[in-house]
């Protein structure tokens, strides 16, 4: 995933000011190891600090979403509340070592002719059928470097895997954390109830973790997958609105 992919909810946001990143092994940032997730989000805190934040809006998605809440922790003067959707926040009987399951990430179809032939690969398979077109298209078209000879992954998919299987380490748990984030998070969960053999599209959000925030809520959308922005972008637009009406 990559900063661009948030484009069609952006412009749904019209008159505020709005960043994206991309972390560091996707997107356009650098590759620089290491790829723990308290990094992502000291990482999200950094750049909130040199932004100068004060009382932002904090949106993540999946990993993102798990990155916004620490940085939030560690720099709560940046925001006035956050959106959590599906975040990558696991039960904590759940942080017991590397999730060996993500290892068929390492195997993606890493090199491509054009954004468009990633385009006509992808639309009608899972998990991308589902997604808005033109989300997709950003997907592609943001989501591939030029190597010379055509276009690669900007995030490799060796970085991805192993980004997948930090993520299910003891010292990502961040449960600790999250009881000290007292602005109000909105918290959107998607159906948990998926094919086994699509383990990604499934949720991997605690079912419980909003009442694990002192001023949580939670959202559930039993008709969407994890990728909720990516199906939805007009939604979650109107779910930012709603957090920062008078922005």
């Amino acid at each position: 995933m990559h900063s661009r992919a948030w484009d069609q909810v952006i412009v749904r946001l019209a008159g505020r000011h709005a960043f994206a990143l991309d972390f560091r092994g996707h997107g356009h940032s650098s590759k620089t190891p290491p790829y723990h997730w308290r990094t992502f989000g000291e990482d999200a805190a950094a750049v909130a600090e040199a932004l100068s934040l004060q009382g932002a809006v904090g949106v993540g998605h999946s990993m993102g979403g798990y990155a916004v809440t620490l940085a939030a922790a560690k720099h709560p003067a940046a925001f006035s509340a956050l959106l959590l959707i599906d975040p990558v926040i696991r039960p904590k009987e759940q942080y017991t070592g590397p999730w060996k399951a993500a290892q068929f990430v390492a195997r993606r179809r890493d090199q491509w002719s054009s954004p468009q032939e990633m385009f006509e690969s992808f639309q009608n398979r899972v998990p991308f059928a589902t997604w808005d077109r033109q989300v997709l298209r950003d997907y592609c078209e943001y989501g591939l470097m030029s190597n010379g000879n055509g276009f690669r992954l900007a995030c490799p998919p060796a970085v991805e895997a192993e980004i997948y299987e930090l993520g299910a380490l003891p010292e990502a748990d961040i449960h600790a954390e999250v009881a000290t984030v007292e602005i109000p998070v909105q918290v959107v969960r998607a159906s948990s109830s998926v094919d086994p053999g699509q383990v990604m599209l499934g949720s991997p959000t605690e079912p419980s973790l909003a009442t694990h925030f002192p001023r949580g809520q939670d959202l559930y959308l039993p008709d969407n997958s994890h990728f909720i922005p990516m199906e939805s972008p007009a939604l979650v637009a109107n779910l930012i609105a709603k957090l920062a009406p008078g922005a």
